[in-house]
């Protein structure tokens, strides 16, 4: 940077005939003239403190002001979105249900894509197993030995036959539990596990609320019927969408038949899965029946196809003998998801966004806001998808690289689905006093040869 002679102070010029200061000699000349002199001192001295004074003040009026401004759009899906409508035109709803209360839920991220009276509290018969078989699992080693009380050996059927002071592996009770759906075998195992079935009752309860089924009361572990024994279709979807996460689960679920011993006698017993679901529609992963006068026919199922998982409940789907029912309305809530969902990204990873405006920053320059995860579920053609950006107008240094700086919500007709957080791209770093006095000094002081 050049620096002129002010023509009020001696010399004009070097002795080149140049108005630039060229040689060691002449600096150090000027410098004893006019860095001394009291009035250019005091002259700096306001400036500096008049620009401190101004950088704080500005500080703290960002701080203090930062508005939000929200940018909102619609996806259109164009041909993509016509074709999954045409063919959802052509899925019959499944409003022709036998069960008094049913549901399709995607289980990847627990939305719900059909239901009926869903959220109203009934009793659940056998399908209370699910919660029995995932509380053992998360609480006890399948190679523990259960000795099996009076208590447990008085259930009524549909039962496995156990007397008092027989023992048996608790992998083995598992499957009894499940295929067959013994009550001798849940009261046994729920003893093991919790000590008595009131303790046992209180896990299972503790659990349901853990997974957001609030309308849920376990009394029993095997779902005989019973006062304040009840659940929704709505928290057993919630239940089973998280138990077929566990692949111990999914291992005795699936399992045709098993065969084991009695510890003490080496008595043999066999048990067989009574899921007909299980090998009459493709893709299908269980999960359990249920039957008792007061819940009538129920089953939980789940399908896992075309990177599609769904989850069905339907409970008091006839009574005898209307026993098939709930085959016929599981299916057509599967073929129902099947035909009308299919997978849509939402939000892609990495989606950036308008840049954000940095005040203060060394850098001075925007960020860039980015998503950092994606979106991507189950959609029909008549599914309206809006994504709502919330940023700051601006921001004021330091952001750091990979902080939030505002977040995007995605709505599903209407209604909210998910929050996303937006990071920053860049790093932009706040300007300090000594980096401002560099800078002072540079532009006050620094000289360039000509």
């Amino acid at each position: 940077m050049s620096f002129f002679y002010d023509s009020g102070y001696g010399d004009r010029g070097d002795r080149h005939g140049n108005n630039q200061l060229t040689s060691p000699a002449d600096r150090k000349k000027w410098i004893r003239r006019y860095v001394t002199d009291p009035c250019l001192l005091w002259l700096f001295g306001v400036f500096f403190l008049s620009a401190s004074f101004i950088l704080i003040q500005s500080e703290k009026e960002m701080n203090t002001s930062q508005k939000y401004e929200c940018y909102s759009y619609h996806i259109e899906r164009t041909n993509e979105k016509k074709e999954v409508a045409d063919v959802a035109a052509q899925t019959e709803l499944p409003g022709s249900l036998n069960a008094g209360y049913a549901i399709l839920m995607d289980a990847d991220n627990r939305r719900v894509l059909f239901e009926k009276k869903c959220y109203e509290q009934v009793p659940m018969a056998s399908t209370t197993k699910i919660m029995t078989l995932l509380v053992t699992l998360e609480n006890a080693n399948p190679e523990d030995v259960v000795e099996v009380s009076a208590y447990a050996a008085s259930m009524p059927q549909v039962k496995l036959g156990m007397k008092k002071g027989e023992r048996f592996k608790l992998k083995d009770l598992l499957y009894s539990l499940m295929l067959e759906s013994h009550n001798d075998s849940a009261v046994a195992i729920a003893e093991h596990v919790g000590g008595s079935v009131e303790q046992f009752a209180a896990m299972m309860n503790e659990k349901a609320v853990s997974l957001g089924a609030y309308q849920t009361n376990f009394v029993t572990p095997n779902g005989l019927d019973a006062k304040n024994h009840y659940t929704t279709a709505y928290d057993l979807a919630l239940i089973a969408s998280y138990a077929i996460q566990n692949e111990q689960f999914l291992d005795i679920i699936k399992t045709p038949d098993h065969t084991f011993r009695e510890l003490n006698s080496g008595r043999s017993y066999t048990v067989q899965n009574k899921d007909r679901f299980l090998t009459s529609y493709e893709g299908a992963i269980g999960i359990k029946t249920g039957f008792t006068g007061n819940a009538g026919y129920c089953f939980v199922g789940a399908v896992d196809r075309d990177d599609k998982r769904f989850v069905s409940v339907v409970l008091a789907c006839g009574w005898p003998p209307n026993k098939n029912y709930k085959w016929q309305d599981t299916k057509k809530l599967m073929d129902y998801g099947m035909k009308k969902y299919s997978f849509r990204e939402v939000v892609k990873k990495d989606t950036t966004f308008p840049p954000i405006a940095v005040t203060d920053s060394m850098e001075g320059d925007a960020i860039t806001p980015y998503a950092g995860e994606g979106v991507g579920l189950l959609l029909s053609g008549n599914d309206e998808i809006r994504c709502d950006v919330e940023v700051p107008k601006s921001l004021a240094a330091p952001v750091k690289r990979g902080e939030t700086v505002g977040n995007i919500t995605i709505f599903i007709n209407g209604k909210q689905y998910r929050i996303l957080p937006l990071y920053s791209k860049e790093e932009r770093r706040k300007i300090t006093y000594v980096y401002v006095l560099k800078k002072i000094w540079i532009r006050y002081f620094a000289f360039t040869s000509g």
